[in-house]
């Protein structure tokens, strides 16, 4: 599991994330990824289009970070996943909890909606 995080516009946090989401891809972005998706109050936009499968413990990861920007005053959401991950997400109601946007534009504007 490859991560890339970057701030656009200044307010946003948009962090990229490459591979499989399962137990050895978590334990690889854990530190950085709840460095940047949970530990402050942040507008988070995680984009999914690169990853190719997502296990049960790469959602709790989406999970816990999306919890703590609620309790922090922030807001996180999931951009652009591919059909296969798309998939796992609906089937498990994570769709519910987070939002999932199909474009850059139409997230950081739910974002500005209802951020920080």
């Amino acid at each position: 599991m490859k991560m890339t995080h970057e701030r656009t516009d200044g307010d946003i946090t948009l962090i990229r994330l490459a591979g499989r989401l399962d137990r050895e891809g978590s334990e690889a972005i854990d530190h950085d990824f709840t460095a940047h998706a949970a530990s402050h109050q942040a507008w988070v936009v995680v984009d999914l289009s690169a990853v190719t499968f997502l296990a049960s413990v790469g959602m709790r990861t989406l999970i816990s970070a999306a919890k703590a920007q609620t309790r922090l005053g922030g807001r996180l959401v999931l951009l652009a996943p591919a059909p296969k991950v798309r998939d796992t997400l609906t089937t498990a109601g994570i769709h519910v909890i987070i939002p999932v946007f199909d474009d850059l534009e139409a997230a950081t504007r739910s974002l500005r909606g209802n951020g920080p």
